[in-house]
């Protein structure tokens, strides 16, 4: 358990490395996971490494090898989210409102370049910030892509608001078809509802942050990132939660030319911050 003024936050490294809840003053500002969760899908956030999102039936190329990786998504189609979230971190360093968490991974058939994952969670009076750092401790070059998967609690005025330079529609199994302008599915230019009757999982390409949530009980929250040039937004219908994504790189990246490559030694980091403060006027 991490506190700072009336900020709380736990986590659980057993499962995924995730955030079990975010809360001030006893007020949830994520999903709060149920007791005894060990679903990472049930938590308030967890991380994304070393991938983001889809790669496409777990199959990709690099260097002129192919690769499989599982199929780790129940009965869906592809490769999701990475490693980091289905594996246990280490707990390596707390204070009363820090943790830093590891994960190492050995290589295998699908994923064959060694890494070393790190998370640091701070608190503050304030905020939240994590970081989150792959580092390549193999002997070759390694693709390699971050971000983080927080569930914002949404009630019915909860309006968000972000720029962006355009989206990507998807195919009926999620994979990124064709761009788009920013709108398409919503203008989120401006402070608009969260709660709808369709579904958004779409990457938005060209967005610098931040992205800024309102919620009817008179809290702002403002979500910002380093080392993330996209924003993954999933907002199911009829739930009472939403997903705003960082991540370093779209949907698929890594068979379309969008992954970055590390060298042996060389570090990717993404930093994720949540900051809340207390608005005047809630809305009706």
């Amino acid at each position: 358990m991490l506190r700072a003024g009336g900020l709380e936050a736990a986590l659980s490294p057993a499962v995924g490395g995730s955030l079990l809840h975010l809360a001030l003053d006893g007020v949830d500002l994520m999903r709060r996971a149920p007791d005894g969760a060990d679903d990472p899908l049930a938590m308030a956030s967890f991380p994304l490494a070393p991938y983001a999102n889809r790669i496409a039936n777990g199959r990709f190329v690099v260097d002129g090898e192919d690769y499989q990786l599982p199929l780790n998504f129940g009965d869906h189609p592809h490769s999701i989210h990475g490693f980091g979230w289905q594996t246990n971190w280490t707990a390596k360093a707390t204070t009363a409102s820090s943790v830093l968490l590891a994960h190492e991974h050995g290589g295998n058939a699908g994923w064959p370049w060694l890494y070393r994952a790190e998370q640091q969670v701070t608190l503050t009076a304030s905020a939240l910030s994590m970081s989150l750092s792959v580092e390549n401790v193999g002997d070759r070059p390694m693709p390699v892509g971050l971000g983080f998967h927080p569930y914002f609690a949404a009630d019915t005025g909860t309006t968000l608001r972000f720029d962006a330079r355009g989206l990507w529609l998807s195919t009926p199994d999620m994979l990124p078809d064709r761009e788009a302008p920013a709108d398409r599915l919503g203008d989120w230019s401006r402070p608009a509802r969260v709660q709808g009757d369709y579904l958004v999982d779409n990457a938005y390409t060209g967005w610098a942050g931040p992205a800024i949530v309102e919620r009817g009980d008179g809290l702002r929250l403002m979500l910002s990132a380093t080392g993330a040039d996209w924003l993954h937004v999933y907002r199911p219908p009829g739930e009472a939660y939403f997903c705003l994504e960082p991540v370093s790189h779209m949907p698929d990246a890594i068979n379309r030319g969008g992954m970055a490559m590390i060298a042996p030694g060389e570090t990717a980091r993404l930093s994720m911050t949540v900051a809340v403060e207390k608005i005047d006027t809630p809305l009706p």
